[in-house]
C-alpha cells in the first residue's frame, strides 16, 4: 500500500512539473500575440505594460474568466484546464483580442 501511495505520489508530482507558464503582454491597447498555443495544465499570465487598466475575460465554455481591472506593472494569472479554444478579450478596450488554443 505504501508503494501505491508513492506511486499515486509521484504521479501527480510528474503532472504538476509538467504544466508551462506563459505570458502575454498588453501594450498600446493590443496584446503581444493574437493566437497562442498552451497545454493543458499550462498557465497563461497577463501582464499589464500600458499605464491605463485592463480587464482581460473570456466567455468560451472552455475556459470563463474575468480578471478584474488591474494596473500598469501587474499581472494576473489563469491555468487551462481543459483542452479546446478560448476566445480572450479587453472588456475596457473592445479592439484587443486574442485566442488561446489548449491542447492535450
Amino acid at each position: 500500500m505504501i508503494n501505491t501511495i508513492a506511486a499515486v505520489a509521484a504521479g501527480l508530482f510528474a503532472a504538476t512539473t509538467l504544466a508551462a507558464e506563459f505570458e502575454v503582454v498588453q501594450l498600446n491597447k493590443a496584446f503581444g500575440v493574437s493566437e497562442l498555443k498552451v497545454k493543458v495544465g499550462d498557465t497563461v499570465n497577463f501582464k499589464n505594460n500600458d499605464a491605463f487598466a485592463h480587464n482581460i475575460y473570456s466567455l468560451s465554455d472552455v475556459k470563463n474568466f474575468d480578471l478584474g481591472s488591474y494596473q500598469s506593472g501587474q499581472t494576473r494569472k489563469v491555468v487551462f484546464d481543459k483542452p479546446g479554444t478560448v476566445d480572450v478579450e479587453c472588456a475596457l478596450h473592445p479592439g484587443m483580442k486574442m485566442t488561446i488554443s489548449i491542447q492535450k
